[in-house]
């Protein structure tokens, strides 16, 4: 580009993807306050439960944990009521575009899963696959499903899309999951699939 004085300035168009958006968890915590403030359902990030072994304590505002470990293995990452059901789901991204590895979840938060569906409880994951900028929501029951038959070890994306939902991006909720879940549990909203 020329400007006055014949000074020459030169640009790069040099991309960078990082942080280019929120995060999936950041998404999720999204909506869940705006289904807390709207008093539409309560739901909550559950914490890693950790043993604190060693802090460095400079001063108060300046502790620092310089070791630690975690307690129990966590089950899934939120859970809450809506309409009287409770509901536990399991987060996860992926930068693969063709499948989700299933070396992304451990098998106790599969078994944890099982559980919630075995108490008649809303159990199911929300995927991200971060490079096609594509969220989908599956139900537990379906994923244990494809595990249990134990031939991959990766579930396709194809899979994913023919029994789950995308998750369209909006700005309130963020990730409108209980859409879904009216239209499987509930029977009220229609939630188109793809």
């Amino acid at each position: 580009m020329r400007y006055p004085n014949n000074l020459v300035k030169k640009y790069t168009s040099e991309v960078n993807y990082k942080n280019r958006g929120m995060n999936l968890e950041d998404d999720l915590n999204s909506t869940n306050k705006y289904y807390f403030t709207e008093n539409i359902a309560i739901i909550y990030k559950k914490p890693t439960p950790i043993t604190i072994v060693k802090v460095d304590y400079k001063s108060r505002e300046d502790a620092v944990i310089k070791e630690a470990y975690f307690k129990t293995p966590s089950t899934t990452d939120y859970n809450g009521v809506y309409k009287g059901k409770y509901i536990d789901f399991e987060a996860k991204e992926t930068i693969n575009n063709k499948y989700f590895p299933l070396r992304n979840i451990h098998k106790h938060q599969i078994e944890h899963l099982r559980k919630v569906l075995d108490h008649g409880g809303i159990a199911f994951l929300i995927i991200r696959f971060t490079k096609l900028n594509e969220t989908y929501f599956i139900e537990a029951g379906k994923f244990i499903q494809f595990v249990d038959n134990g031939k991959r070890q990766s579930v396709p994306i194809d899979y994913i899309k023919e029994n789950g939902y995308l998750l369209h991006e909006k700005y309130n909720p963020r990730l409108d999951y209980l859409k879904i879940i009216d239209n499987i549990y509930f029977k009220e909203d229609k939630y188109e699939k793809h």
